[in-house]
């Protein structure tokens, strides 16, 4: 995966913020035509998508689920990242870096075809910017053998940051750290490990779901209006899409 197959997705959610007041924020056109934006591509790539649905500050709120026909449904390869920004600024890196990763790493699952051991899952969140708001009205409409169907979920939030000193890999779930931070490591890359907390994943930690994932980390435009395409090193975004790639691969290859 290069630059330029990932940075166009982040420069169209820079148009869609620009046309739509300036932020992709939950309750918002910006966020819908983000969810549409995302679902379009994924479902000309093949992907079975849906919405779910929740209410939020008397708001009417999505997230974008898709699947990946085949994998055995019993064992779940979950992969998610937040699509909301907040509203003061396009949320470029907070987290549209993170959602065009996943919608990378996604196509590419389409390009390659791939017939995965365990079925493939990706969401895109609503709403997290709010309190993970989306992530936990999603955990908390499965039912317990849903849950229980789930071996690991995935997440990454803010995969661009520019001058990154290290990136931060989530250590609950064994197998998904050992393949994030393999990854880094063979690449002579700095990693620090962190536990559940801060992002989307806890929604499913809470549940007893087992969680990975990795982010870059905060950087000065978090959450305020310079937080645009220009805010993003391609070099990091580029590196942490292909991490995330083969961490995929890896996981969705065995039970």
């Amino acid at each position: 995966m290069t630059a330029d197959q990932v940075m166009p997705h982040l420069e169209a959610l820079q148009r869609i913020a620009d046309r739509d007041g300036g932020n992709r924020a939950h309750g918002t056109v910006g966020y819908r035509d983000s969810v549409a934006y995302v679902k379009a591509a994924l479902d000309k790539a093949g992907f079975r998508t849906s919405l779910h649905r929740f209410t939020h500050d008397g708001a009417p709120g999505y997230n974008l689920v898709a699947d990946w026909p085949g994998g055995d449904p019993r064992h779940i390869v979950f992969a998610g990242a937040h699509l909301d920004s907040v509203p003061d600024g396009p949320g470029i890196n907070d987290n549209g870096s993170g959602s065009a990763a996943l919608l990378a790493t996604a196509l590419q699952v389409a390009k390659a075809n791939l017939k995965p051991q365990r079925h493939l899952r990706f969401a895109w969140w609503g709403a997290e910017e709010s309190g993970m708001v989306g992530s936990s009205a999603y955990v908390r409409d499965l039912s317990p053998a849903e849950r229980a169907r789930i071996d690991v979920y995935l997440n990454v939030d803010m995969a661009g940051t520019k001058n990154i000193r290290n990136w931060l890999v989530v250590d609950d779930d064994p197998a998904a750290y050992a393949a994030f931070e393999g990854y880094f490591t063979a690449r002579n890359l700095p990693t620090f490990a962190i536990g559940i907390g801060g992002s989307d994943h806890v929604s499913f930690g809470d549940a007893g779901i087992p969680v990975g994932g990795f982010a870059t980390g905060l950087d000065e435009c978090t959450h305020v209006a310079c937080d645009r395409v220009e805010n993003i090193d391609p070099q990091t975004e580029t590196v942490s899409t292909n991490a995330f790639i083969s961490t995929v691969w890896q996981l969705a290859a065995s039970h």
